[in-house]
């Protein structure tokens, strides 16, 4: 069994209320902006709080669509549907991939 250093996984909890277009738009960023910068270093849980209202009041969830970054450390949260790039990294702490000319 392979095992991820712990401080290296990162752990992504997108809450969504339904298959809005800003819920759709904001997982098709997140999962671009995670295979361009943390490439087999993060998983996503994706939270329909339609499905699941009760799960909101954990992460003090107030608007739709919300990105919980829970590891590492400290806990981030970034509202919206992600697609300003910059904004989301900043946010998120991550350093982008080296761009080489």
């Amino acid at each position: 069994m392979e095992e991820i250093e712990q401080e290296e996984l990162w752990e992504l909890r997108l809450y969504v209320a339904g298959k809005t277009a800003r819920s759709v738009t904001a997982l098709t960023n997140l999962k671009r902006y995670c295979e361009e910068h943390l490439k087999g270093k993060y998983v996503i849980e994706v939270i329909d709080l339609l499905v699941h209202p009760q799960l909101a009041e954990g992460d003090q969830i107030l608007a739709i669509p919300t990105l919980v970054k829970k590891v590492p450390e400290p806990i981030r949260k970034i509202i919206g549907d992600l697609s300003n790039e910059e904004k989301v990294l900043v946010g998120l702490n991550i350093r982008p991939a080296a761009k080489f000319e």
